[in-house]
């Protein structure tokens, strides 16, 4: 930590040559009005477009911006994570580069992080402007769907976009595990959690670097690391087809008995018991496999990322 930078700005990259040096205007013009040093981190996500040479020449007129350079695409969770690693100030903005998360907004957060002498100020959207219906219905019925399974209680219409303290920024640090929810990370450990409600714009410019295998990919992330509800939920469905499947052979018998169907001998039976308990076995190894594969993830304990170069550090 540098004593001397009140507030460090982390902006995840991914192919933003067409935003990103409004986002730069944007954030600089914000963060100057409070009158306290700054800086502003990019991550470069392994673009494949002009980003980075955009971002390099934005750091030589201005060495409050700092650059980290991935030596390949490792996600946004991931520089997200490395933002936190690096920053130095005595609080850290996490806002995504393509200006849907007004960085007005970020002076908002501050306002109420001394008000309320709170840890985290997380954004909450009140309205999303700009996304198809098919992902405002799916994004907000995902943490419902979250919260109900989860241990823990996570705030719901949120996304990365918060501030957070230089305490919550140390723990964060401290965590070992390598596949972070972040957004998850941050409620599980607790402290005092304040919403700001703000209104979500369009993209200034390009296009999402979340399309729906993306967004699958994530829920299962945030699902399958902060619930063990997915076990307990095959475990009930075996019992429940146990039952099922004792429920169909007394059925059967009874049928057979006083002569209620009339099939091939066997037939029914089968193609029944195969079609059922098929399924359920496939769905429940499913559930194990993504346990396992989570745990054979952290077991590697390859790094979360790694950095090509870092810019003005």
């Amino acid at each position: 930590m540098n004593p001397n930078t009140y507030i460090s700005i982390i902006v995840p990259c991914y192919n933003e040559e067409q935003v990103i040096c409004e986002t730069y205007k944007q954030l600089t013009e914000q963060i100057k009005v409070i009158e306290k040093p700054y800086e502003i981190i990019f991550i470069n996500d392994g673009s494949k477009d002009a980003t980075l040479d955009m971002l390099k020449s934005i750091s030589m007129e201005d060495k409050n911006v700092k650059i980290i350079d991935f030596s390949r695409n490792f996600g946004h969770q991931c520089a997200v994570s490395a933002g936190l690693k690096y920053c130095t100030g005595e609080v850290a903005a996490i806002i995504d580069a393509d200006l849907q998360d007004p960085p007005a907004v970020i002076l908002e957060m501050l306002k109420i992080m001394e008000i309320e002498q709170a840890n985290v100020v997380y954004g909450v959207r009140k309205h999303r402007a700009g996304e198809s219906g098919f992902k405002l219905l799916t994004a907000k019925w995902f943490y419902r769907i979250l919260n109900a399974m989860s241990e823990v209680k996570f705030p719901l219409d949120t996304g990365d976009f918060r501030i957070v303290d230089r305490k919550i920024i140390n723990q964060f640090n401290a965590l070992k595990e390598k596949n972070k929810y972040i957004r998850g990370l941050i409620s599980w450990m607790g402290y005092k959690q304040v919403p700001c409600y703000y209104d979500r714009e369009k993209r200034f410019a390009g296009e999402t670097k979340y399309p729906l295998r993306k967004m699958l990919k994530f829920a299962m992330t945030g699902l399958f690391y902060f619930s063990k509800k997915p076990l307990q939920l095959a475990t009930s469905l075996g019992t429940i087809c146990i039952g099922l499947g004792a429920l169909y052979f007394l059925w059967l018998i009874i049928a057979v008995i006083f002569s209620l169907i009339h099939t091939v001998p066997g037939w029914l039976s089968i193609i029944g018991i195969i079609i059922f308990f098929g399924g359920v076995q496939l769905l429940t190894i499913g559930v194990l496999g993504r346990y396992i594969g989570n745990i054979f993830d952290e077991t590697k304990e390859r790094p979360e990322f790694i950095v090509n170069e870092r810019i003005n550090f």
